[in-house]
């Protein structure tokens, strides 16, 4: 026998179940008898493998059977020699590496469900937990006398109205000053803002708003109670859009209307109403915003009422490409504004949203020469009263000074100029009232003033000390409208507005 063939034959015997090796794969691996064609009862009697040489040599051996594939012999000296021929069949590697791949699959998925599983026993732990608050939070509810499910906003909202309807018939009929009946509309309106903002959020917050109707309700009351209690205090004031009055000597404290349609970042711009003579109580409202550079006038709105303003419907939107500054105002159904980067003034049909015609201002300043303190792009401040259109703006002849021109609305023609004494970048804003200019300047974050005014009926000029509160930092634009005889005040973004108070023709001082 050759030593490869012996030490097959060893590798074999090793393999069997006698001498612990790989016996235990049963089935997978054949017994070595059976590779060497031997049964059971096969056996040497006694015998030794000589390693040295591989042969084996065996004394008085004694086969019960021949053995299949093998072959043998006995020298002379009685070694016995060998040779083993292989089955077919050959050892199954290929099955046993597919076994010890797919268990290692299968190791790898276990320990992953399991992390897996680990993981949601954490998460059950912790909704347990979230699931024991909720519990006592919603019996802490279940307790309260308040229930949750009767709070409706649209009843809300129908008892606001009713609210403003009282305050409306209290302001006709009551009798001497209306300021408390005034901060009543003007708190009654913020409700309304406050409802609509929060029917967004979750209903449990109207809790507050129902207190607020509630104080509301008993101020209400107090003021109907005390109907009559006042009787009035010098003559009526003037009737609207009449100039039988010795001008303006107080102001009221600003009706905050709302926040631009476009919002917080459209701080610059211009609002009002519509004034024509012929028709004074049809003017349509106007909101005219600037973009965020504070320069260009691009997009304004009109409202046909008050009510569709608050309530932002019913909105007719324009856009136009050449409107600079927050100088702008409407009259007689046009809109005036300055042209982008000119001391032009155009004029634009509301009806058709076209430029009816456009017209240089003679020796204007523009393009931020001389406009009014923290306001940009406000060289040409164009404004209405009740005898008709108005430029305020400066002049490099003027050294800054504010220059007044009456124009005609039709032509844009220039039909009267006066000079003043006033440095127009000092002063934080300006409107005309009967052919008066009113100039205004920052006291601080939370007032103004009107300290100046420039009469161009008698071309007298003077210092007022008339306080004006506001209720951001910045006024962009004032527009008076004689008929309401209010002014629309643009103030960072906030549409406010305020009434004049005028003093009385016979009171006027020399």
């Amino acid at each position: 026998m050759s030593q490869g063939q012996l030490s097959l034959l060893l590798f074999l015997f090793l393999l069997s179940p006698a001498t612990g090796g790989l016996g235990d794969l049963g089935p997978l691996i054949p017994s070595p008898t059976s590779f060497l064609g031997l049964d059971s009862s096969s056996n040497f009697s006694s015998g030794s493998v000589d390693s040295s040489d591989g042969h084996i040599s065996a004394g008085g051996a004694s086969v019960s059977q021949s053995f299949s594939n093998f072959t043998g012999s006995m020298d002379d000296r009685g070694t016995c020699q060998c040779s083993v021929s292989l089955p077919d069949t050959t050892f199954p590697v290929d099955r046993v590496e597919h076994l010890e791949f797919t268990a290692q699959l299968l190791s790898k998925k276990f320990e992953k469900e399991l992390s897996k599983v680990q993981e949601y026993v954490q998460l059950i732990s912790v909704y347990e937990k979230k699931l024991s608050n909720l519990t006592v939070r919603v019996e802490i509810m279940e307790k309260d006398t308040i229930s949750y499910t009767e709070l409706d906003f649209e009843l809300i909202k129908i008892e606001v109205k009713e609210m403003e309807k009282l305050v409306i018939q209290l302001k006709e009929s009551f009798v001497g000053s209306t300021e408390i009946v005034d901060q009543l509309e003007v708190e009654i309106r913020n409700m309304t803002l406050l409802v609509e903002k929060l029917e967004t959020l979750d209903k449990n917050n109207v809790l507050a708003i129902r207190r607020e109707i509630v104080a509301l309700k008993n101020k209400l009351k107090k003021c109907e109670a005390s109907k009559g209690e006042h009787v009035p205090v010098g003559p009526p004031p003037p009737s609207p859009g009449s100039c039988g009055h010795g001008g303006v000597v107080n102001i009221s404290k600003p009706s905050v209307v709302q926040l631009n349609w476009r919002g917080f970042s459209y701080k610059y711009g211009a609002w009002g109403r519509d004034y024509s003579p012929q028709h004074p109580e049809n003017g349509l409202y106007w909101v005219a915003p600037l973009n965020t550079d504070g320069r260009l006038l691009e997009y304004y709105r009109l409202y046909n009422t008050l009510d569709d303003l608050l309530l932002y419907i019913n909105a007719r939107e324009y856009r136009i490409t050449y409107g600079q500054g927050s100088g702008t105002t409407v009259y007689k159904n046009n809109m005036y504004v300055n042209w982008y980067n000119t001391r032009n003034i155009a004029k634009v049909d509301l009806t058709t949203n076209k430029v009816v015609v456009t017209q240089t201002l003679p020796n204007a300043a523009y393009n931020n020469r001389f406009s009014y303190a923290n306001v940009f792009w406000q060289d040409i401040d164009l404004a209405v009263d009740e005898t008709g259109f108005w430029a305020v703006y400066s002049t490099e002849a003027s050294t800054g000074n504010i220059v007044i021109s009456k124009l005609n609305d039709t032509t844009l023609q220039v039909l009267n100029t006066w000079y003043t004494k006033q440095y127009k970048p000092s002063v934080s804003n300006a409107f005309m009232v009967c052919g008066v200019l009113y100039a205004t300047r920052t006291l601080n974050t939370r007032t103004e003033e009107i300290f100046y005014y420039y009469d161009t009926n008698t071309g007298k000029e003077g210092n007022l000390d008339i306080v004006m509160h506001k209720m951001q930092e910045n006024l962009q634009s004032i527009n008076y409208h004689p008929f309401d005889q209010k002014l629309y005040v643009y103030n960072d973004g906030y549409l406010l507005n305020y009434d004049l108070v005028f003093q009385q023709k016979s009171q006027k001082a020399d």
